[in-house]
């Protein structure tokens, strides 16, 4: 009797927690604001430790994933969030069900800079097409690094809503190819015949990342920019309506929060088409999870957004390299991105915490690349510049457990750098291939400044084991990202554009060159490709599409 009598009461209060629990659920909680010293990083923490997390990782629902909370001794946070809104979100495994490439690489997996096929038995390339930019009196035109186009095709009847001009939009055939360029302008063009499809957008200042689209088929438009021209302070993230060209907001990357003041965004947004949710980094050292509030009306022919922002600050301990230069990849509820410094995290953005950190070795801006293995394990490949190292250093490649930060293979390349006033790194700076069909067990790297300064190496590694299948010794180095082509039966084919402007077709499956095109220019640009239509800028106002074709 005397246990009953103390066990009814225990299960009195039980009972009340978890009504209060689910009623704060269905209310809604505040984010907390977690706010730690940068330099106390041994203060107590929340994450996942590096090890195996078979006990600490739960599948609560096929979108979602939860981990405990335990110590990153070498990592301190803070969250804090706009208008005390509770930001959730998981992707879904489709990033849009729009055809196109609609972000940096195409999806979350940041594995997708190709849409569609190829004609079988590829032969050469042909330029199908021109169009010269403007000029900023700094920056030049065209486009650098990363300034890869998105192409869409779009519903006709959103079509007809914007300010396309009269010829496409009764075009069925239309699809439309949107460029930020290093002038300041945002281009759009009829993939099919180059011309001009709706009037510039001019923000006056440089665009040095890549554009992005809405997953949703929504007319929005999402441009970091990449220097401040028109004043120190007028430079951000904007988001556009293409209605009718105009700027719907704008997220300042002058930041009292961050420790680093410059603004930039060379990140490539993803928008989460199911729950109206971005996530971005800056080069400030933030990074943002948006819920956008969208109200986009067909009838009326209206859009709007209205952000609520959460950001997330962070400090790893002897890491003092801010900045968020390459685009987040996603997986689920988890954002991974790397840093100025090198250093690499993953974060739960369903509960606002990291999951873990790495320390830091060298700049990293290449994206990361995801691999979903077994159905359920997400695995990261990655690369480092040569930059903090020095003159001369090593691109480390790696790939990275995605749930544990455990480092699965890691493979050195040596590579040169030129330092000074107008620096050029080597190493790592084109974001690598997760290939699929006929390459499915390979990764692919573009390495800068090997094995000396002019030149460049391609190379596929075995995804189980690092070790090298294959290898193009380039004749000048990139920073452009190599993209992969397919046909209808799976035959795997690589585009690589590079610093002398020249632009190659290669076998995916031994890396031997099949054609080439000389584009005049330094390609810093990575290309995005439509079918057989390849679209990339050069540094010297041009921007082309380039046909792949079998005869």
């Amino acid at each position: 009797m005397k246990e009953i009598k103390l066990f009814m009461p225990m299960l009195f209060l039980a009972l009340l927690l978890i009504v209060g629990c689910y009623k704060a659920l269905q209310t809604g909680v505040k984010v907390p604001v977690i706010n730690v010293n940068p330099e106390s990083a041994k203060e107590l923490q929340v994450g996942l430790k590096q090890k195996d997390v078979n006990d600490q990782l739960t599948k609560t629902y096929s979108n979602i994933l939860t981990f405990k909370q335990q110590e990153i001794p070498h990592l301190s946070y803070k969250v804090v969030a706009d208008k005390d809104k509770v930001i959730q979100t998981a992707f879904p495994s489709t990033y849009s069900e729009v055809d196109g490439v609609l972000t940096f690489r195409g999806n979350h997996f940041r594995d997708q800079p190709a849409f569609g096929y190829i004609q079988a038995q590829p032969k050469q390339l042909l330029q199908a097409w021109e169009f010269t930019t403007k000029r900023s009196p700094d920056w030049g035109g065209g486009a650098g690094w990363t300034g890869q186009p998105a192409i869409i095709k779009w519903d006709n009847d959103v079509v007809k809503m914007m300010n396309v001009y009269e010829e496409f939009k009764n075009k069925s055939s239309f699809v439309e190819v949107v460029y930020g360029s290093l002038d300041g302008r945002i281009y759009f063009f009829d993939l099919q015949s180059g011309k001009p499809s709706r009037p510039p957008i001019n923000i006056g200042n440089a665009i040095r990342g890549s554009v992005a689209l809405d997953p949703r088929g929504y007319p929005l438009l999402y441009v970091g920019q990449g220097v401040p021209q028109t004043s120190k302070t007028d430079i951000g993230l904007r988001i556009f309506s293409l209605i009718d060209g105009k700027q719907l907001t704008m997220i300042p990357g002058i930041d009292p929060l961050a420790y680093r003041k410059w603004g930039a965004f060379g990140s490539s947004p993803l928008i989460n088409r199911e729950t109206d949710t971005m996530v971005v980094g800056g080069e400030n050292g933030l990074m943002y999870h948006i819920k956008l509030q969208t109200n986009f009306s067909k009838e009326k022919k209206t859009v709007t957004v209205n952000p609520a922002i959460m950001k997330y600050r962070y400090h790893i301990k002897g890491n003092l390299h801010y900045g968020i230069e390459n685009s987040l990849a996603a997986y689920k509820n988890v954002i991974w991105f790397a840093d100025n410094g090198g250093s690499i995290q993953a974060v739960d953005v369903n509960a606002n915490r990291p999951i873990w950190a790495l320390p830091k070795t060298d700049d990293t801006d290449a994206t990361i690349v995801v691999d979903e293995e077994n159905g359920d394990t997400p695995y990261l490949y990655t690369g480092t510049e040569v930059d903090k190292q020095g003159k001369k250093g090593v691109a480390r490649l790696r790939k990275i457990n995605g749930l544990t930060g455990n480092e699965i293979w890691s493979i050195s390349y040596p590579a040169l750098t030129v330092k000074g006033k107008n620096p050029v790194n080597g190493g790592l700076l084109a974001t690598p291939i997760n290939g699929k069909h006929e390459i499915k067990n390979m990764v692919i790297y573009t390495i800068a400044r090997t094995p000396s300064l002019e030149k460049g190496l391609l190379v596929a590694l075995d995804k189980q084991t690092g070790k090298e299948i294959w290898r193009w010794e380039m004749p000048s180095y990139a920073w452009s990202s190599p993209v992969d082509v397919y046909d209808e039966k799976g035959n795997a084919y690589l585009i690589q554009a590079d610093s002398a402007g020249m632009m190659y077709l290669l076998s995916g499956k031994d890396g031997k060159v099949i054609s080439k095109i000389n584009l005049g220019h330094n390609i810093e640009a990575s290309p995005a490709v439509y079918n057989d239509m390849v679209v990339i800028a050069t540094r010297a106002q041009k921007i082309y599409s380039v046909k792949i074709s079998s005869q």
